[in-house]
């Protein structure tokens, strides 16, 4: 190779990376000036609902459950000791094979005036385990709203009532409480760090409530509070029944047909533990992440060259003199990034510096999820096998 030829890739180079440095600089201004503008629970008042003229809406809560045994009692423990007035919390005991349905039964009869449970021993075809228990929860209730949640996830005493009121006072049909991550291991931090950062560059969080953003939608398992009326319109999860991200597909219909939706913040109010260890959470991803893409390779493909693009070879480039500059230019827009979103996730600056690790990890996760689901011919969940012929042809459309 001629002295050239070597000037010439190393003026494209440096061009790659000036302009991978300007889109992080320009996106780092639009996340540390929207961030602070979406809504904080904490901050709202902390008024008691049902005190005046009118009543706090009828509220059920619908926790699907399969094979749940080490945490379904903790988590409908928390709904249980809820303050808010008008509560129903209806559990799906969804063909477990554990504990789950006794642990179930045994916390409804210790709380009658709270909690029900629902029996699932047979799943009809043309459906997924979750979208079934759900659609057949929401339609044995009448509440004026409905929780989605699922049965890892821990609530403080004060989560729905903030949430619902919220969600009144603003008008909207549609809130996702952002849950808040339990992390108990290094690692656990590196990797959702990143995935929270990393998305924003889909979703725009405080651009959820406006109705121009169309593709500013979401909806999160953890935590879809819908009005009923509102789920009704959309066809609910009937409309959802071979969607294994039902919760972003629900969110994401709401919006499309223009009902209002809300997303705010709330730090300790919801909670969950995603996974243990870096690896657990790329091993979780499996089922899903794949799923999300629509099961499109080139889908895949794409997102993986752009991990490595923008979120790995520009640290390679801190050690070359030539890119130095605008390497760390892109270290500081990531590290910008972080520090705003760190009022929710907790999650400390400093993990900016190993982002080149979480971006690899989840290239490890989207490249495992497409050859697992294509290796095996579908999915399995739920003790239940989906072909993926079956689940392409029957997945809802997204709007």
């Amino acid at each position: 190779m001629t002295a050239h030829h070597l000037e010439v890739i190393e003026t494209i180079a440096e061009v790659i990376v000036w302009i991978t440095a300007l889109c992080w600089a320009f996106h780092s201004f639009i996340v540390v000036r929207g961030l602070p503008r979406v809504p904080d629970l904490l901050l709202q008042p902390n008024v008691p609902l049902g005190l005046g003229p009118d009543p706090a809406p009828t509220l059920t809560v619908i926790v699907p459950a399969c094979n749940e045994e080490a945490h379904v009692a903790a988590a409908l423990l928390s709904l249980i000791a809820q303050d808010y007035p008008n509560l129903d919390i209806l559990a799906i005991n969804d063909r477990s094979s554990d504990q789950t349905g006794a642990i179930l039964d045994a916390l409804a009869a210790q709380h009658p005036t709270r909690l029900r449970v629902l029996h699932i021993t047979e799943l009809p075809a043309g459906w997924l385990g979750k979208t079934h228990a759900m659609a057949l929860a929401a339609r044995n209730t009448t509440s004026d709203y409905l929780l989605f949640t699922d049965a890892d996830v821990l609530f403080t005493p004060d989560a729905l009532r903030r949430s619902v009121s919220y969600l009144v006072k603003s008008g909207g049909d549609h809130l996702v409480t952002y849950p808040s991550l339990i992390i108990r291991r290094w690692d656990e931090a590196v990797v959702l760090g990143f995935i929270q950062v990393s998305s924003l560059w889909g979703a725009r969080p405080w651009r959820v409530s406006d109705p121009r953003a169309r593709r500013d939608a979401i909806g999160v398992g953890a935590f879809n509070l819908v009005k009923h009326s509102a789920y009704e319109q959309v066809g609910g999860f009937e409309a959802l029944r071979m969607e294994v991200v039902e919760d972003l597909g629900l969110g994401r219909r709401l919006k499309a047909d223009g009902f209002a939706a809300r997303l705010a913040f709330g730090r300790g109010l919801v909670n969950i533990h995603w996974a243990s260890g870096a690896l657990g959470l790329a091993h979780v991803l499996t089922k899903n992440i794949f799923s999300a893409l629509r099961f499109r390779i080139s889908l895949v493909l794409v997102a993986c060259l752009w991990l490595l693009a923008f979120c790995v070879a520009p640290f390679a480039a801190l050690w070359i003199e030539l890119l130095r500059l605008p390497a760390l230019i892109i270290l500081l827009a990531v590290t910008l990034e972080y520090r705003a979103m760190s009022r929710q996730s907790g999650i400390a600056p400093w993990n900016a510096l190993l982002m080149p690790f979480g971006a690899l990890l989840l290239v490890y996760a989207l490249l495992r999820s497409m050859l697992v689901t294509l290796v095996q011919g579908g999915i399995r969940w739920r003790g239940t096998f989906y072909p993926l012929s079956e689940l392409r042809r029957n997945s809802a459309p997204v709007k």
